[in-house]
C-alpha cells in the first residue's frame, strides 16, 4: 500500500477551509519533510518552480491579460449586444443572449470564472428588470460559463494538453463542437423553462438588414478572433504561446482604435486583475507539480491504473466510473489542479483500452467544469453568487434542469467521441 497520509491531509485541510493550493503545499512538504529520505529544500523549491516556467503555460497569463483587455476595450459590451440582436426576438431572449454570450466569450477570455463574473455584473441586473428571478439569471449564467473553457483558446484545454503531453491544436479543435453543443442545450433549455413563465422576449421585431450589418460591422474585429488563433496554429504561423501574445496586441488595437474604449487610465486596473488571476491559476499549477511528485515517488499512478484495470474491463465501464469521479472530485477541486493530477493517474488505463488522448481529455475538461456549477465548492457557482448574492438553496432551486442538460451532453460527447474527434480528423 502506497502512503496515502498526504492524500487524507489535502482533503481534511480542503474541508476546514484552505484553499486547495495550500493544502497541497502542506501536504507535499510534511511527506517530503518527514515521511522521505533523499529530498531536500531545494529540490522541493526547484519542483515547484519547473511546471511554472513552462512556454507553453505562458499562453496561459497571454491569453488572461487578452481578455481583461477586451473587457476594458468594449469588445464584450459589442459581443453582447451582438448576441441580444441575435437571440432577443425569441421566447427568454435575454437567457438565450447569456448562452450565445458565453460561447463567444470562450474565444476570448478563455476562463470560466471571468465570463461568469462578467456576465453576472451585466446580465442579471439586466434580466431581473425583465421579470426572470434572481436564482434563475445565476443559475443561466453560471451554466453557461461552462462553455468557456471549452471553446478555444480555453484554459482547461491547455492545462490538460500540457499535463497530458498532447497538442494544443488538437484540443483547440476538439473542443468547439462540444461547447456548440452545450450553448443549445441551455437555450432550449431556457426556452421552454421561459416559455412556462411568460418571460417576454426583449424585442418586438426583427433586426432590420441596416441594424443587423452595422452590429455585424461593430462585432466583426471580435468575432474573427477565434477563427484567427486556430487558422494561425493549424497552418503553423505561431505556437499557442506566441498566439496568445499576439491576441494581447490586437485586442489593444481594437480597444484603443477601433472602438475608443481603451485609455492608459485602463493600464494599471488591467495588469492588476491579469497579474491576480493569473498567480491564482500558476500557484495551483506549482502547488500541484510538487504533489504530483509526492505520487510518483509512492507508485500511486501505476497502482490507481493497476486498481482500475481490474474494475474497468471496457470501455463504457471506464468511461462511467471516469464521470462519477470527476463529477464528485470537481466540486472540491479547481480545475487547473485537477486536469494536472489526474492524467497521470487516469491516462495508461485509458489508452490501454483504446480511448483517443484528445476524446479522454475532453471527457475530463467537460466533467470538471460541471463541478464547478455544483455545490458545495463549484467555483463558478461562487463566482456568481459573489456578485449577485443568491442564495445556494435558490440558486439549486432554479437550476437543476440547466445541470441536467450540459450533463446530458457531456454523456453524449464522452460515448460518442466522432463528436469531439471530427474536426481534428479533417
Amino acid at each position: 500500500m502506497p502512503n496515502i497520509l498526504p492524500i487524507l491531509i489535502v482533503f481534511v485541510l480542503f474541508f476546514l477551509g484552505v484553499p486547495v493550493a495550500f493544502a497541497m503545499l502542506i501536504a507535499s512538504f510534511i511527506y517530503f519533510t518527514f515521511m522521505c529520505d533523499g529530498v531536500n529544500m531545494f529540490t522541493m523549491v526547484s519542483s515547484l518552480l519547473t511546471n511554472s516556467e513552462s512556454f507553453t503555460m505562458l499562453a496561459v497569463p497571454f491569453f488572461v491579460t487578452a481578455g481583461t483587455v477586451m473587457g476594458y476595450g468594449g469588445v464584450s459590451e459589442n459581443l453582447m449586444d451582438f448576441c441580444e440582436m441575435l437571440t432577443g426576438r425569441f421566447t427568454g431572449g435575454l437567457g438565450a443572449t447569456n448562452c450565445l454570450l458565453s460561447t463567444f466569450m470562450g474565444g476570448i477570455s478563455g476562463s470560466s470564472c471571468a465570463d461568469a463574473a462578467f456576465e453576472a455584473k451585466m446580465l442579471v441586473p439586466e434580466m431581473e428588470k425583465r421579470g426572470y428571478s434572481k436564482g434563475y439569471a445565476s443559475a443561466i449564467t453560471a451554466a453557461s460559463s461552462c462553455i468557456t473553457p471549452i471553446i478555444p483558446p480555453g484554459i482547461a484545454l491547455i492545462i490538460y494538453a500540457t499535463a497530458a503531453g498532447c497538442s494544443i491544436g488538437d484540443m483547440f479543435m476538439a473542443g468547439y463542437i462540444p461547447g456548440i453543443l452545450i450553448c443549445a442545450a441551455l437555450m432550449v433549455t431556457n426556452y421552454f423553462i421561459s416559455k412556462k413563465r411568460d418571460w417576454l422576449p426583449t424585442r418586438t421585431k426583427n433586426p432590420t438588414p441596416r441594424e443587423f450589418a452595422k452590429q455585424t460591422g461593430k462585432s466583426i474585429w471580435a468575432l474573427m478572433l477565434p477563427l484567427g488563433i486556430i487558422m494561425g496554429m493549424r497552418l503553423g504561423w505561431f505556437t499557442p504561446t506566441e498566439c496568445a501574445a499576439i491576441t494581447i496586441v490586437y485586442s489593444v488595437l481594437v480597444g484603443a482604435f477601433v472602438y475608443r474604449r481603451l485609455k492608459i487610465k485602463h493600464i494599471k486596473p488591467i495588469i492588476v486583475e491579469s497579474v491576480n488571476n493569473t498567480a491564482g491559476v500558476l500557484l495551483i499549477l506549482s502547488s500541484a507539480s510538487l504533489f504530483s511528485r509526492y505520487m510518483v515517488w509512492e507508485s500511486i499512478p501505476q497502482k490507481a491504473a493497476a486498481a482500475l484495470a481490474g474494475i474497468a474491463t471496457n470501455k463504457v465501464v471506464f468511461i462511467i466510473i471516469v464521470l462519477l469521479f470527476m463529477l464528485f472530485l470537481g466540486m472540491f477541486l479547481d480545475t487547473a489542479a485537477a486536469l494536472v493530477i489526474l492524467p497521470p493517474l487516469l491516462l495508461p488505463v485509458a489508452m490501454g483500452l483504446g480511448i483517443n488522448i484528445v476524446h479522454f481529455g475532453i471527457i475530463l475538461c467537460l466533467m470538471d467544469t460541471i463541478g464547478g456549477i455544483t455545490p458545495p465548492f463549484g467555483v463558478m457557482l461562487f463566482a456568481v453568487m459573489g456578485v449577485t448574492k443568491v442564495s445556494v438553496r435558490e440558486y439549486l432551486k432554479e437550476g437543476w434542469p440547466l445541470i441536467l442538460a450540459v450533463f446530458a451532453v457531456i454523456l453524449l460527447v464522452s460515448f460518442v467521441p466522432e463528436i469531439c474527434l471530427f474536426l481534428v480528423n479533417i
